[in-house]
C-alpha cells in the first residue's frame, strides 16, 4: 500500500474548474438566516468562536473540506490531497451588517461574497458569519463551496453534518486530524500510469457488460440509447437571444423571496402536475412578464430554454462529495397567456423527458468524458459556454421538512446561488425547508439591474396560478420572514 494519498477529480468535477475564469465563479452559495437564540451574547454580538469550534468538530466528517488540488504530470489533471496547513479561521470568517441590520444589506453583502473567487490554494469553501440582522435578533451563514466538490444535492445531505433536528448545546471533541501525506511527482506519475495501462482492460469488461445487456431481452438498453440521443439533440438546439443571455461581468445581485410550501402543493393538488411542473409555469410566466418590460415581443415565437439540473445520485451515495447530477432541458412556454394552458404544456413537456430518460443520457455522456484529456475539455468548454443550447438555468432543491438547529439556533431559511457563465445572466435556485419553498436569485449585475422587477414577476406570476386553482390555494402565497416555534408550526408537514 503506498504511503501516500490522493484522489482523482471525475470528468464533470474537472469540469467545473476548467470553466471558471475572472467572470464566471463556479461555486455553489447560499445565504441562510437563524433566530440567534443561545449564540446571541450579552454584547448583542454572536459566538463566532463557539460556531468554528463546532464547524471544525465536525469536518471529520466531511474530508474534503480539508483538501486541496494538486496536478498530475499527465495531461496537468487535478487531484485531490490533504491540506498540510489547514486553518479553520481562515475557512469560518465574521462579519455585520452596519444598522439597521436588514435584508436589504445581507443581499447586498451576499452577492459581493459571491463575487469573489474561492482560492485555489486552499480547500475551497468558505463560510461567513453575518451578526447585526434585525438589530442582532438574527444572524446570517453565507456559504461558499466550488462546485467541483458538490452538486445542489450533495450540500442538502451536508446539512445534516452541521444541522440537527433538535438544539443542542453540546460539541463533541473533535478527533484528532492528521493529513496523509502528499504525493509528489513521480508518484503521482507511477498512479497515472497504472491508470492508463487499467484503461483497456475496462474497455474490454465494458464491451462484455454490453454484449449481455444486448442479449438480455429484459435490459433497458434500447431505453439508454434513446436517451443518449436525445440528449445529444437537445444540446445542439439553438434557443433565442434574449436581454438575459448577454457576455457578463464579475459583479453579482441576489435577491430572494419565500412562499409557503403549502400554498404550492394546493396549487398542484387543484391543477396537476408536480411540484417542479407549478415551479416551471411559474418561471414561465415570470420571464413573459419581465421580457415584457424590457420591450421583447414574447408573442413572435421565441425559443425560452430552461436547464433543470436532476440529481442522479443513489440512495448509497447520499452525504458523498463530488458531482452525480445530469439535466433535462425544458422548453418553456413563454408566448402562452393563459397560465394553465402553460402549465399543461410543460406538464407534456416533463413527462416526454422522464419517458425518454434524457437525464440519463446526458449523465452517460459526462461519463464518456471522463477519456477526455483535460486540455480538450477546456477547449471544448470556452466553445460550449458561448453558445449555450439553455436560457436559464433552474435548480429545485428538496430540502428536510422540519426545522433544523446549529447550535441551538434555528435555521429560519435558505436561499441558494448557482453559478452564472457567459450568456447566462440569470440563475434560479429554490429550497424546500420547514414548510417554506425559499426562491434565490442570482444575477449578473450590469445585465440585471432590474432584478427586483423579475422576482416580483415571479410572485405575480405564481398569483396568476393561484387565481387558476381557485381561491383554495391562499390568499397569502408570497410569506415574509418568521420565526417558528416549533415543528407543530410548520405548515404542509
Amino acid at each position: 500500500m503506498p504511503s501516500f494519498f490522493y484522489d482523482r477529480l471525475s470528468f464533470l468535477d474537472n469540469s467545473f474548474l476548467i470553466a471558471e475564469s475572472p467572470t464566471n465563479h463556479m461555486h455553489i452559495a447560499g445565504t441562510a438566516t437563524y433566530d440567534a437564540g443561545p449564540l446571541h451574547r450579552p454584547d448583542g454580538g454572536i459566538d463566532v468562536e463557539r460556531i468554528r469550534k463546532y464547524v471544525e468538530s465536525r469536518l471529520h466528517l466531511i474530508p474534503r473540506y480539508r483538501q486541496v488540488l494538486a496536478r498530475t504530470p499527465i495531461e496537468n489533471h487535478p487531484v485531490w490531497v490533504d491540506d498540510q496547513h489547514f486553518n479553520i479561521d481562515y475557512h469560518v470568517r465574521h462579519t455585520a451588517l452596519p444598522r439597521p441590520g436588514d435584508e436589504t444589506q445581507l443581499k447586498a453583502l451576499s452577492g459581493r461574497i459571491m463575487a469573489q473567487q474561492l482560492d485555489r490554494s486552499k480547500p475551497l469553501w468558505e463560510m461567513w458569519v453575518v451578526e447585526g440582522l434585525d438589530g442582532g435578533d438574527r444572524f446570517a451563514l453565507i456559504t461558499k463551496v466550488h462546485h467541483c466538490m458538490i452538486d445542489g444535492m450533495s450540500s442538502v445531505d451536508l446539512l445534516e453534518v452541521l444541522l440537527s433536528p433538535m438544539p443542542t448545546d453540546t460539541i463533541d471533541p473533535a478527533p484528532r486530524w492528521v493529513p496523509r501525506p502528499a504525493p509528489d511527482r513521480w508518484d503521482l506519475l507511477w498512479g497515472e500510469t497504472r491508470r492508463r495501462i487499467a484503461i483497456p482492460f475496462d474497455v474490454v469488461r465494458g464491451a462484455r457488460s454490453l454484449l449481455g445487456s444486448v442479449r438480455d431481452p429484459r435490459s433497458d438498453l434500447r431505453a439508454t440509447a434513446r436517451a443518449v440521443r436525445d440528449a445529444l439533440r437537445s444540446t445542439f438546439r439553438q434557443v433565442s437571444d434574449t436581454p438575459l443571455n448577454k457576455p457578463i461581468g464579475p459583479h453579482r445581485r441576489f435577491d430572494w423571496m419565500r412562499m409557503e410550501l403549502s400554498a404550492v402543493k394546493d396549487v398542484k393538488n387543484a391543477l396537476g402536475g408536480t411540484l417542479n411542473d407549478i415551479v416551471l409555469a411559474t418561471v414561465a410566466g415570470a420571464v413573459r412578464r419581465f421580457l415584457e418590460t424590457r420591450r421583447v415581443d414574447v408573442d413572435a415565437g421565441l425559443a425560452f430554454r430552461v436547464m433543470a439540473p436532476v440529481s442522479v445520485r443513489t440512495g448509497e451515495e447520499r452525504g458523498t462529495l463530488g458531482n452525480r447530477v445530469s439535466a433535462w432541458m425544458v422548453d418553456l412556454p413563454i408566448g402562452e397567456r393563459d397560465p394553465r394552458v402553460r402549465l399543461e404544456k410543460i406538464r407534456e413537456a416533463t413527462a416526454k423527458l422522464k419517458d425518454s430518460k434524457q437525464a440519463l443520457g446526458a449523465e452517460l455522456l459526462s461519463r464518456v468524458g471522463e477519456w477526455t484529456p483535460s486540455t480538450l475539455l477546456s477547449l471544448g468548454s470556452r466553445m460550449v459556454t458561448r453558445a449555450l443550447p439553455f436560457n436559464l438555468v433552474v435548480t429545485n432543491v428538496p430540502g428536510p421538512q422540519v426545522p433544523l438547529y446549529l447550535l441551538g439556533a434555528r435555521m429560519l431559511d435558505n436561499f441558494g446561488q448557482v453559478p452564472l457563465t457567459d450568456y447566462l445572466g440569470l440563475g434560479i435556485v429554490l429550497f424546500s425547508y420547514a414548510g417554506l419553498l425559499c426562491w434565490g436569485f442570482n444575477a449578473d449585475w450590469d445585465l440585471v439591474p432590474d432584478l427586483k422587477e423579475f422576482v416580483a414577476a415571479t410572485e405575480a406570476s405564481f398569483r396568476e396560478l393561484c387565481e387558476a386553482a381557485g381561491a383554495s390555494a391562499t390568499d397569502q402565497p408570497v410569506t415574509r420572514p418568521r420565526v417558528l416555534r416549533s415543528v407543530g408550526d410548520v405548515r404542509g408537514v
